[in-house]
């Protein structure tokens, strides 16, 4: 009987540098898009997804670590309020999921990859688990990582990528798939290539299904482009012998990773707003 998948790592490491000064003690997905921190949105798709552990490699930010634990003084000041609907939200969230926290050491090398060394010890090598960047969201009626898991569990073993099409001139942001004849195997990914130098429009994001081939990649430590250590770099190896595959997820992904974006993304989810969104749109209107 093949295993469910029920861990999640999420990489919260970054230091936010594009959002100073307003993450300086805080990680920059605790900024909130309206009225939730980006990492709640993420939390909230796992759990609906299924996983039940969640290990957050963290700098050590207790900011992070403070909101998925109980507040009894607030709790406290909301009952004798009478804000009953805030206080189930607020004691229900340290309930729904096992929360663990790593904080990533200064030895190891920068890079994308690293959070997965932080947390290798609390992976089992037959786990397959789910692997998250921090400031990448996604709109989608059926969770972005359900889809995921349901398309793993169509090719077991395998390292599975989310994917979506991006316009030919952004493929230098992103990291972009080639596909064999099936559609679904990777032949090989490039991280940010240039317009000219492919031919393929398929990138992925922050959403993976990784296993043991990876982690032993990524124990090796071999430092990739701008001195980092790259997730990508892994995988593609991983590529070359047939063992990663990809699907296109059902849903809007929208990044956080700089300020022009959250602000999109923050409008885009005001937009599912009713309390909102038609007095946001004519105060839009009204500065145009």
């Amino acid at each position: 009987m093949r295993k469910k998948i029920t861990k999640a790592v999420i990489a919260l490491a970054g230091y936010g540098t594009r959002f100073l000064p307003a993450t300086k003690v805080q990680p920059k997905e605790m900024l909130p898009i309206i009225d939730k921190p980006v990492i709640q949105y993420l939390v909230e798709e796992l759990i609906q997804s299924g996983i039940e552990d969640i290990i957050m490699v963290t700098r050590g930010q207790y900011t992070l670590e403070s909101h998925f634990d109980n507040n009894v003084d607030l709790e406290e000041h909301l009952r004798k309020e009478g804000k009953n609907k805030a206080l189930d939200e607020i004691r229900s969230l340290p309930k729904k999921a096992n929360y663990i926290y790593v904080r990533q050491k200064k030895h190891l090398p920068y890079g994308n990859g690293t959070p997965l060394i932080v947390a290798r010890n609390l992976i089992k090598d037959e786990e397959q688990f789910i692997y998250m960047f921090g400031d990448d969201l996604v709109k989608a009626n059926v969770p972005a990582t359900k889809q995921l898991i349901e398309f793993a569990n169509q090719h077991p073993g395998k390292i599975v990528l989310a994917a979506q099409e991006v316009s030919k001139s952004d493929v230098s942001k992103y990291g972009i798939i080639k596909l064999k004849n099936d559609n679904i195997t990777v032949e090989s990914i490039v991280e940010k290539p240039k317009e000219e130098e492919t031919n393929s429009t398929l990138a992925t994001f922050g959403r993976f299904i990784l296993n043991k081939d990876v982690l032993k990649e990524l124990d090796k430590k071999i430092i990739g482009k701008n001195n980092e250590l790259w997730l990508i770099d892994a995988i593609s190896k991983l590529a070359k012998e047939e063992k990663v595959v990809a699907t296109k997820i059902d849903g809007k992904w929208l990044t956080t990773g700089d300020p022009l974006n959250f602000l999109k993304t923050t409008v885009e989810y005001i937009k599912d707003r009713d309390d909102l969104w038609k007095d946001f749109r004519e105060f839009l209107k009204s500065q145009i």
